[in-house]
C-alpha cells in the first residue's frame, strides 16, 4: 500500500516519519472540524436569538433607529445643542412624523370606507358576471367554491409569513413591552453608544479588543449608510407608486404609497408583495387596463430603483452580493417571519464590514488605518468614529 511521507525542512535531523493519511485528508478533516464549530456557534446563536426575541426585536429597532437619528443628532450638536436637547428633538421629529403617517392613513381609510365598500360589492359582481361568461363558464357554486378555496389559502400563506410578527407581540401587553424596550435602547444608544460598544469589547481578551473596535466602527457606519439610503429608497417607491394610483382614480392612494413604503425596508419580498397589493386593488375597483397602467408604473418605479438608485446608493452602502441577499431574506424569513425579512440584509451588511475590518487589523494593519479603509470603501457613512454618537 502506497505511503505518503510528512513534508520535512532542509535542516531537519529527526527521523523520517511516514503517515498512512493523504495530506488532502488531513487538510479536509482540518477544515470539516472548523467549519462544524463555526455552524454550531452561529446554530446557538440563532437558536438563543429565537427563545429571547422579545427582547432582541426591540433592540434591533432600536438599533436601525439609532442610525437613522444619529446623523441629526450630530449635526444639531455641531451647531452648538446640547446633546440631551438634540436627542429630545430628534426623537420627537421622527415620533411626529410616524404618528402623522398613521393618522393620514386611518383619516383616509375612515374617509373612504362607505365608498371603498360600495366598490367593493360592485367589484365582486362584476368579477362574477365576466367569469359566467365564456370561455369561462362558471357556475356561482363552482365561484362559490373557488373563493372558499382562496380564502383558506391566503389564511395559511398569511399565517407562515406573520407568523414571525405574531411571535414578537401576540398580545397588547407585549406590543407595549417591545415598545418600551426599544424606546429605551434607541434613548441610551444615542446618548453613549460608543461607550456601550468600548464595554462589550473589553469583555474580550486584550490583544482581540483593537479588531473588535475597528469592526464596531465599521459597522456603525454601514449600518448609517444603509438606513439612510433604504429611507430614500422607500421614499421613492412609496410616492412614485403612490401618484400612479392617485392619478388612476385609484380608492386609498395614499394608504397604498404608504404600504408600499413600510413594505419597501423589506428587499425582494417587500416588492413584490406590495406590488401585488397595488395592482390587485386597480384591477378590482378600476379594471383590467388600468391594472395593466398600474404594473407597468410599478415595474417602472422598482427599474428605477434596481438600475439608477440600487448601484448609485445601495451599492455604496452594502457590499453585499445580489445572491446573498434573496438567500439571506429566505432564510430570514423563514427563521422568524417578518422581523427576520427584516433584519436579514443590515445583519448581513454589517456583519461583512465588521469581519472586513476586523481581518485587516488582525493581518497587522494599524487599527486607525483599518477604519480608516473600510470607510473610503463603504463610502461617507459618518462623520463620527465609534458606535453610536460620537462624544460631545
Amino acid at each position: 500500500m502506497a505511503t505518503f511521507s510528512t513534508p520535512r525542512s532542509a535542516g531537519d535531523t529527526r527521523p523520517a516519519r511516514e503517515s498512512s493519511i493523504p495530506s488532502g485528508v488531513r487538510t479536509a478533516s482540518e477544515w470539516s472540524w472548523r467549519l462544524l464549530v463555526i455552524v454550531a456557534l452561529a446554530g446557538v446563536v440563532v437558536y438563543l436569538v429565537l427563545t429571547f426575541h422579545e427582547i432582541v426585536v426591540p433592540v434591533l429597532v432600536a438599533l436601525l433607529v439609532a442610525a437613522l437619528l444619529q446623523p441629526a443628532v450630530a449635526l444639531l450638536m455641531r451647531h452648538g445643542w446640547p446633546k440631551w436637547a438634540a436627542i429630545l428633538v430628534s426623537l420627537l421629529v421622527f415620533a411626529g412624523i410616524v404618528a402623522g403617517l398613521i393618522l393620514l392613513v386611518t383619516w383616509q381609510v375612515r374617509a373612504g370606507l362607505p365608498q371603498l365598500e360600495k366598490d367593493s360589492v360592485a367589484a365582486f359582481n362584476r368579477v362574477r358576471d365576466t367569469l359566467r361568461q365564456p370561455p369561462w363558464s362558471i357556475s356561482d357554486t363552482q365561484f362559490a367554491g373557488y373563493v372558499r378555496d382562496a380564502g383558506t389559502l391566503a389564511q395559511k400563506d398569511s399565517g407562515v409569513l406573520l407568523g414571525g410578527a405574531v411571535k414578537v407581540g401576540s398580545t397588547t401587553g407585549h406590543i407595549l413591552a417591545d415598545t418600551l424596550i426599544a424606546i429605551f435602547a434607541t434613548i441610551f444608544l444615542l446618548i453613549d453608544g460608543g461607550g456601550i460598544w468600548r464595554w462589550i469589547t473589553h469583555l474580550f481578551p486584550r490583544s482581540g479588543q483593537p479588531a473588535l473596535q475597528a469592526g464596531g466602527e465599521a459597522g456603525w457606519r454601514t449600518l448609517t449608510s444603509f438606513v439612510r439610503v433604504q429611507i430614500l429608497v422607500a421614499v421613492v417607491n412609496g410616492v412614485g407608486i403612490g401618484l400612479v394610483a392617485f392619478f388612476l382614480g385609484l380608492p386609498l392612494a395614499i394608504p397604498i404609497g404608504v404600504i408600499v413604503l413600510l413594505f419597501s425596508f423589506i428587499p425582494v419580498i417587500g416588492a413584490i408583495v406590495s406590488g401585488i397589493i397595488a395592482v390587485g386593488i386597480a384591477l378590482v375597483f378600476a379594471g383590467p387596463i388600468q391594472a395593466l397602467i398600474m404594473l407597468a408604473g410599478v415595474l417602472l418605479v422598482h427599474l428605477l430603483e434596481a438600475h439608477v438608485m440600487q448601484p448609485l446608493l445601495v451599492g455604496s452602502a452594502v457590499k453585499v452580493h445580489p445572491l446573498a441577499v434573496v438567500v439571506g431574506v429566505a432564510a430570514g424569513t423563514g427563521l422568524a417571519g417578518v422581523p427576520g425579512a427584516l433584519f436579514a440584509v443590515p445583519l448581513i451588511a454589517v456583519g461583512n464590514a465588521m469581519v472586513s475590518a476586523m481581518v485587516r487589523v488582525a493581518r497587522g494593519s494599524d487599527p486607525g488605518t483599518a477604519a480608516q479603509e473600510t470607510e473610503d470603501e463603504e463610502g461617507d457613512g459618518g462623520r463620527h468614529a465609534g458606535v453610536g454618537p460620537a462624544p460631545a
